[in-house]
């Protein structure tokens, strides 16, 4: 059994907020849940390639935007799954910070971060 608290995980930088990943590849479960802060105002652009990734929001607001340019408002109680290893931007509100609870299959290592240096969506 795996029993972790908030204090014990490993927390990384992620690019945009903080990601407190409580399940990695090491673990050997096949995903990653993670208790992830994305900071208020920001805006980024992501893609998955190697993983499925599913979010659902506990605390703030933000939106979700589509690679065909449909917007979903994220909120509490809302999920969200790129079960396409989808190109999305994901933006927090101005005023608070989003944060989500995130299972990624497979696994991540653990130091995965984004790189928003260029124009493209970041990915790992």
């Amino acid at each position: 059994m795996i029993v972790r608290r908030l204090s014990e995980v490993k927390t990384v930088e992620w690019g945009n907020g903080l990601s407190r990943r409580f399940l990695l590849e090491a673990d050997g479960m096949g995903y990653t849940i993670t208790d992830t802060i994305v900071r208020a105002g920001t805006k980024s652009a992501l893609q998955y390639r190697a993983h499925l990734e599913a979010c659902y929001c506990i605390e703030g607001r933000g939106e979700v935007i589509d690679s065909e340019n449909n917007s979903y408002v994220i909120e509490p109680g809302t999920m969200y799954a790129l079960d396409q290893r989808d190109a999305h931007y994901l933006i927090a509100d101005p005023d608070q910070d989003l944060r989500l609870v995130c299972v990624f299959a497979p696994a991540l290592r653990g130091d995965e971060r984004h790189n928003f240096d260029n124009d493209e969506h970041s990915q790992y």
